[in-house]
């Protein structure tokens, strides 16, 4: 099972971001989230993590797929990934001093502008799908030496968020891979 969640809060043409003063992404502008206890569920976490590091508690929760990675210096891993949706009148001042960092608003304009390097690398190429489209995908972002070489965007069924049989099934076909790749080595 993936540790992780991300959500990135949406109001309107804005979305909350936390630029963190912990690794991993330090000082880098990313969604909000964090990791799963032992008896959550992906849902569940993701709802705790938002009371927690931002207060908002109405919201529209869409689940938009996993966030996976591997690299050459460390093992797979990833997330799932989701989409809050808050009303575009919804007052939340910010910038906003949390325990993970600084969360504000900021333009989809600013988040996707290719000169922009303090946004985690693989945001500006996940999050147009996360935004525009129906569906749900596996975003896999393969790094080599810490840098994000490629975004494998592959669609998956919804529900991989809530029958853990079915995510499991899903997530072992990345173990095999990997195996597969180190006995090549």
């Amino acid at each position: 099972m993936l540790k992780y969640n991300i959500c990135f809060v949406k109001r309107g043409n804005e979305i909350l971001l936390l630029n963190r003063e912990r690794s991993s992404w330090m000082g880098c502008w990313n969604g909000i989230g964090g990791k799963l206890d032992s008896q959550e569920t992906p849902r569940e976490a993701m709802i705790r993590e938002m009371v927690e590091e931002t207060g908002i508690e109405e919201y529209d929760l869409h689940f938009k797929g996993l966030v996976t990675w591997s690299g050459d210096d460390f093992d797979f891993g990833g997330m799932y990934a989701y989409v809050a949706e808050v009303p575009e009148n919804i007052e939340y001042a910010t910038p906003k001093k949390m325990d993970e960092g600084i969360l504000d608003w900021k333009k989809l304009e600013w988040i996707m502008d290719s000169n922009n390097v303090g946004i985690v690398s693989n945001i500006r190429l996940t999050l147009p799908y996360m935004l525009k489209e129906k569906g749900c995908y596996d975003h896999h972002c393969r790094y080599e030496n810490g840098v994000l070489m490629e975004v494998l965007h592959k669609e998956i069924s919804v529900d991989l968020e809530m029958i853990s049989e079915r995510r499991e099934q899903y997530l072992r076909s990345y173990t095999v891979k990997q195996e597969v790749s180190s006995k090549l080595k």
